[in-house]
């Protein structure tokens, strides 16, 4: 069987192959995998809630017992019928058991296994690609195109439609994983109970953190070397309480995230294509950590990596003096910045 490539998975899944008996999701999305694991699985069994015609099994157990599976594939059902078994798999190499089962007959059988993000040469992977009777369907974060696809269906389904700009706005907020993104429009909808349209007010509502917005926005103007956006917004994080350890850490973890991209243009990548790999970062903050990209250099970076370091140290050990020492590092960082 030719491997699937990520975009034509949802097309493979429509009209799968009679033949198949075995489908294997496998990627970096684990909220993916176990959406379309599920969705196979019951549609497979005429009662998804039948435990004679859906069989759970963990990776483990297979591991440690190879002929369970075969085993549970060659049984019948107490009453008949199509049945699936929904397999887990774990660190543990449960190649051997999956090969046993696609050198016998699947009859009225469907062994569905979210398999966790398996290198190109995992067994189980290789096998299933090759194999005229199974299905290996990469799960990758989704994009802008396949957000848009997701949101409209799940808002469609809750019975509501959106604004041109809310529906940017919430697509631009989302992605990584599509459990997360599930759970946020979720929230959304919950959000806007009694309302037949969901606005920008909506969406600005539920997925702005105002505190880590705040947070932020510090931060930016730190490394940005922007200081009286910094004195002003340090005070308003002192004045709400925001602990100082809190702010520096956040501070560092920008350092590292930044440094890493930077490393990636010295390479040679441009800076918008590194830009295009940041899939986690906030869309309104990525001008402004563009900005960073081209002001710091990787040494200087890793400068900044060791003052915050120390600093965040001292907070911890003189908590009384954390407000002082989160200011002064963070304005040591905006003068490099501007230097």
């Amino acid at each position: 069987m030719v491997a699937v490539k990520a975009g034509d998975v949802e097309g493979a899944l429509r009209r799968p192959d009679p033949r198949i008996g075995v489908f294997l999701f496998y990627g970096p999305d684990m909220g993916l995998i176990n959406e379309r694991a599920r969705a196979v699985a019951e549609r497979s069994v005429d009662d998804a809630t039948d435990p004679f015609q859906m069989i759970r099994i963990d990776g483990d157990d297979i591991a440690a017992d190879p002929g369970r599976l075969a085993d549970e594939a060659g049984t019948m059902g107490l009453f008949g019928g199509k049945r699936a078994i929904w397999v887990k798999a774990t660190s543990r190499n449960i190649a051997p058991a999956v090969d046993a089962v696609l050198k016998g007959e699947l009859q009225d059988t469907v062994i569905v296994i979210e398999g966790g993000d398996l290198q190109k040469s995992s067994p189980l992977r290789t096998l299933c690609e090759r194999s005229q009777k199974a299905l290996a369907l990469p799960c990758y974060a989704d994009e802008a195109r396949n957000l848009g696809a997701v949101v409209d269906e799940a808002l469609k389904a809750g019975g509501f439609s959106i604004q041109r700009d809310a529906r940017t706005v919430l697509i631009a907020s989302l992605g990584g994983d599509r459990l997360a993104t599930r759970g946020e429009l979720n929230k959304l909808m919950l959000y806007a109970h009694g309302q037949r349209e969901i606005t920008l007010a909506d969406v600005d509502a539920i997925m702005s953190d105002v505190s880590s917005l705040a947070m932020d926005a510090v931060i930016d103007a730190a490394f940005a070397g922007e200081g009286t956006d910094l004195e002003t917004g340090s005070r308003r994080l002192a004045a709400e309480g925001v602990n100082a350890s809190v702010l520096l850490g956040a501070a560092l973890r920008h350092a590292l995230m930044l440094l890493t991209a930077r490393l990636s243009v010295e390479e040679g990548r441009s800076i918008p294509a590194v830009m295009e790999t940041m899939r986690s970062l906030h869309f309104r903050r990525k001008p402004l950590v563009e900005r960073h990209l081209q002001r710091w250099t990787g040494d200087s970076l890793k400068n900044a990596i060791s003052l915050l370091q120390t600093n965040l140290l001292q907070t911890r050990r003189m908590a009384d003096l954390g407000d002082t020492i989160a200011a002064k590092t963070l304005l040591d960082i905006a003068r490099t910045a501007r230097r």
